[in-house]
């Protein structure tokens, strides 16, 4: 169980920088699909917002604590800050198929080690999120072409 929590509070670094780094690159998108690109950082945001939500309870409900502090999710995410700058919605698409393949990695791992620990709550809970960034990768490549 200890090395399924370890991953789990990883993703939930992840996941926390990640959301930071949405909110950074709404505030700062800049580019003629500004409009477009404004209200989808906002849905991303907050699709990832409730994902901590849950992965946090998650951790609790194994009997376990969350990681909780900038300085803890810093230290255990491999997905990195956005800048306070402005940015172009291409560099922004491309920072986001990097850091949605990462969630895709670490999701992954996490389903595999649950299923052969037969913890199926884990299992289930992130079905959900596995099957978010498969589609959100394909649009966001979509939208490259």
């Amino acid at each position: 169980m200890e090395e399924l929590v370890k991953n789990l509070n990883t993703f939930l670094s992840e996941l926390a920088v990640f959301y930071r780094k949405l909110q950074n690159y709404h505030w700062n998108v800049t580019g003629k699909d500004f409009f477009t690109m404004h209200e989808k950082l906002e849905e991303y945001y907050d699709e990832i917002n409730d994902e901590i939500d849950v992965v946090a309870e998650h951790i609790l409900m194994l009997g376990y604590e969350p990681l909780g502090t900038m300085t803890d999710y810093l230290e255990n995410a491999t997905i990195e800050e956005a800048k306070n700058e402005k940015v172009k919605s291409c560099a922004v698409i491309t920072n986001l198929i990097e850091d949605y393949t990462i969630l895709l990695q670490k999701a992954n791992k996490i389903k595999r080690l649950a299923d052969e620990k037969s913890h199926y709550s884990t299992s289930t809970m992130i079905d959900d999120c596995i099957g978010a960034y498969t589609k959100n990768l394909w649009m966001l490549k979509q939208s490259q072409e």
